[in-house]
C-alpha cells in the first residue's frame, strides 16, 4: 500500500530535533548525507488530533493514496465536515458504505469512536508512555495493528524512533537507495537503520522523500 507521508500544519514548526537529527544522519550515514540537503527545507509535521489521525489510517488501508483522500472527503461530508467520534457513531452502516468504506472498515472504525467517546484509551497519558506501549493500546483497537499505530507515533506524536518496517515505502526506498534495487528483506532493512538511531523517523521521512518529493497529507 502507498500511504500519505505527512501532515500540514498552519505554523509548520519542526520537532525540536529535527535539526539536530538530520546532523548526526548525515554525518553516520553515506546515503542521508546527500538526501537531506536535497530535500532539507521540509521536515515532518502533525495535526496533533488523535482521533482523525487513526481514522485516516483506517480509511487509508490497503488502497492508494488518491482513493483514501476521495472516501475521507466523502466521510467528511456525511459528518458534517466534522470527523469526530460523535459524529461518526451518529452515520449509519449504510452511510459510512456510502462514503465508500468497506464493511470491515465500517466496523474499524466505528470501534475508534467507540473507544474515544467510552474513554477506554488513555490518550492523555501517550505523551508519558514508551512507544511499545503506546502500539500495545492501540493494537486493542479492531483494525489498528502495528503499522497504523506506528503510522500514529510518527505523524500525530512525532515520536523520533520509530522504523515502520511494514511500511511497503520505506522498504522499497532503502531498497533503491542502498541496495540498487535489488529485493530487501525486513532483516537487511534492520541493519540499514541500526545507523540510524535515535533519529529512525528522520530518516524514514527522507527515505520516503526519495521516493515520493512531495509530501502528501496524512
Amino acid at each position: 500500500m502507498t500511504v500519505n507521508k505527512e501532515v500540514v500544519l498552519i505554523e509548520e514548526i519542526a520537532p525540536e530535533y529535527w535539526e539536530q537529527a538530520c546532523g548526526e544522519l548525515m554525518k553516520h550515514d553515506r546515503i542521508l548525507k546527500k538526501l537531506i540537503p536535497k530535500y532539507g527545507s521540509g521536515f515532518l509535521v502533525t495535526r496533533g488530533d488523535a482521533f482523525t489521525t487513526l481514522a485516516r489510517a483506517i480509511v487509508g488501508q490497503q488502497i492508494s493514496v488518491a482513493a483514501a483522500q476521495a472516501v475521507w472527503d466523502r466521510v467528511l461530508t456525511a459528518s458534517k465536515k466534522k470527523v469526530n467520534p460523535k459524529n461518526i457513531l451518529e452515520l449509519t452502516v449504510e452511510e459510512l458504505r456510502a462514503a465508500g468504506l468497506s464493511g470491515r472498515k465500517v466496523e474499524y472504525i466505528r470501534d475508534l469512536a467507540d473507544h474515544f467517546a467510552s474513554g477506554r484509551l488513555h490518550a492523555s497519558q501517550w505523551k508519558d508512555m514508551d512507544d511499545e506501549s503506546v502500539i500495545k493500546e492501540l493494537s486493542s483497537i479492531r483494525g489498528v495493528g502495528r503499522w497504523t499505530a506506528e503510522m500514529f507515533l510518527i505523524f500525530n506524536m512525532v515520536r523520533p524512533n520509530i522504523l515502520p518496517l511494514d511500511d511497503v515505502g520505506l522498504i522499497k526506498a532503502i531498497s533503491l537507495n542502498y541496495f540498487s534495487g535489488e529485493p530487501v528483506s525486513r532483516h537487511e532493512a534492520r541493519e540499514v537503520a541500526a545507523n540510524w538511531a535515535p533519529w529512525r523517523t528522520v530518516a524514514t521521512w527522507y527515505m520516503w522523500r526519495s521516493i515520493d518529493p512531495i509530501p502528501v497529507e496524512y
